[in-house]
């Protein structure tokens, strides 16, 4: 297929951030480009999400149900190949069912679905339909952290010990009245369209998932926490969790939308009997290995030394900082090669490396513990199966 990819998108119109990150990262690589979409559920900021965007009017949509009937209408070389859903938590599943059944591959913004039961019955839609699922834990798109993960899997830190993950941020700090606080929370503290978790399911997800990535550690039971600080909020807002994990080792997990002074702090240190890694987002090209009996080393993106995972997801030399829309971009270029592999009518390659329907359920599950475990008497709340 001598082409690029041809994207459709859900959801994330002209003024959404997360909207502009997608497009910005899918475009990144010259591989992908976007020729339909249903950008708003009112029809009339669906359109002028399209002018603004420069799409052929008749390629946007007033709604995900139109676009997916009226897509697969079109001839094969016509259609789009795959949707992006950046839609609020609780319509993640239908608008996920809906593009599968209509043969389309699929990529989704994080969380996977609204609760634990809808990522169960999107996995068996997603398995039986043959399609490609993508899902943007962007995180784990970033070169250093993996370099980290092929750091763990080589042995090179010995049997794991301890993970520490924190995500503090501090702009929902404000009053539920404070105008600009409730803005940038707005759907997520209703539990009606959040789920039953803001804090945990918005960023906490985030860290776990990084934990998993990075170390293959499954979690094995824990003791949760959440709080609501801020008068008013009906989800949480704080979260503090004791973990064990499968194999002995422990952890810690931190998420706050109040932790004041702190924009996107998101950080790891993992804990081995032969070496530590330490990698902090906000400094994304640099990977601190620590040792008991030397000095502590300083990875840095885009050098020879790097790994085979880490080279293929930089972009620019050494010197020449990457960020947040590229790791977010490893996301897209990745899942793009086997979503053209299934547009070409040959099988995924194994192990994409991209956040996938596994780390979708797990996801959830990891947010119904928490919640489970912070309502609960007892100290220890074992994982919710997946």
């Amino acid at each position: 297929m001598n082409r690029k990819l041809r994207m459709g998108m859900v959801g994330g119109g002209i003024g959404a951030f997360i909207g502009n990150v997608h497009r910005r990262a899918a475009a990144l690589d010259g591989q992908i480009e976007l020729v339909a979409g249903a950008f708003s559920s009112d029809p009339e900021k669906s359109r002028k999400s399209g002018r603004e965007l420069y799409l052929d009017p008749s390629r946007v949509y007033g709604s995900y149900r139109e676009m997916a009937r009226k897509e697969a209408a079109l001839p094969e070389d016509t259609r789009i190949d795959f949707v992006t859903i950046v839609t609020p938590n609780n319509s993640h599943f239908e608008i996920a069912r809906t593009f599968l059944e209509s043969g389309f591959n699929v990529v989704c913004d994080k969380p996977m679905t609204f609760n634990l039961a809808e990522a169960r019955k999107l996995r068996n839609l997603v398995r039986k339909s043959g399609k490609v699922f993508a899902l943007t834990h962007n995180y784990t798109g970033y070169p250093m952290v993996k370099e980290a993960r092929q750091m763990v899997k080589k042995g090179k830190l010995g049997r794991i010990l301890k993970v520490v993950t924190e995500y503090p941020q501090g702009y929902a700090v404000g009053d539920v009245e404070n105008e600009s606080a409730t803005k940038i929370a707005s759907w997520r503290t209703d539990p009606a369209v959040a789920g039953p978790s803001n804090c945990m399911g918005d960023i906490g997800t985030h860290a776990a998932n990084l934990g998993y990535y990075i170390t293959g550690l499954e979690i094995d039971e824990l003791c949760a926490e959440l709080t609501a600080f801020i008068p008013g909020r009906k989800l949480d807002d704080d979260g503090n969790i004791l973990l064990r994990y499968k194999g002995g080792a422990k952890g810690i997990l931190y998420a706050s939308q109040i932790s004041n002074g702190d924009e996107n702090n998101l950080n790891i240190r993992i804990y081995g009997t032969k070496a530590s890694l330490e990698w902090h987002q906000e400094y994304p090209d640099e990977l601190i290995v620590k040792y008991a009996n030397k000095p502590r080393q300083i990875v840095r993106r885009g050098n020879d030394y790097n790994s085979p995972a880490a080279k293929m997801n930089t972009r620019l030399p050494f010197g020449h900082p990457e960020g947040f829309i590229e790791a977010f971009a490893n996301v897209y270029i990745n899942a793009a090669k086997a979503i053209r592999a299934e547009v070409n009518g040959r099988k995924p390659p194994n192990a994409p490396d991209f956040p996938d329907l596994e780390d979708g359920v797990r996801g959830m599950a990891f947010v119904e513990t928490v919640v489970k475990s912070s309502k609960s008497k007892t100290k220890w709340t074992r994982m919710l199966r997946t």
